[in-house]
């Protein structure tokens, strides 16, 4: 099972930019997908981005435009660039990996984004 560390959340001012990084423990250029999902302050945990072993990018509705998923297999990372954020945006942000068989979760790293 992969280990995955986040890192780059922080308080930022509505318009402004930030990038979260998420570190592997191993080789993610075998895994299935990854992805960067969020829990906003009483709601549900909800998906913002994938990225599929072949590159395929999929996005929320409410960030289509706004962020962008990547990933660096040979840095094993994966990264989330959010640009024009929006206080709605605010919340913990979390790495996640899909092995198929196995489901992996970072600890998470916190978004604020000010008015």
């Amino acid at each position: 099972q992969v280990q995955l560390v986040e890192s780059g959340g922080r308080l930022v001012q509505a318009g402004g930019s930030l990038r979260l990084s998420c570190a592997a423990s191993k080789r993610i250029f075998s895994i299935n997908a990854m992805a960067w999902y969020r829990r906003a302050p009483g709601k549900q945990r909800e998906r913002v981005a994938l990225i599929t072993r072949g590159g395929t990018t999929n996005y929320a509705d409410s960030v289509k435009g706004r962020f962008t998923i990547s990933r660096d297999n040979a840095k094993n990372a994966v990264y989330l660039q959010m640009n024009s954020l929006k206080p709605e945006d605010t919340g913990v942000y979390y790495c996640y990996a899909d092995e198929l068989s196995i489901s992996s979760w970072g600890q998470g790293t916190q978004v604020t984004v000010a008015s």
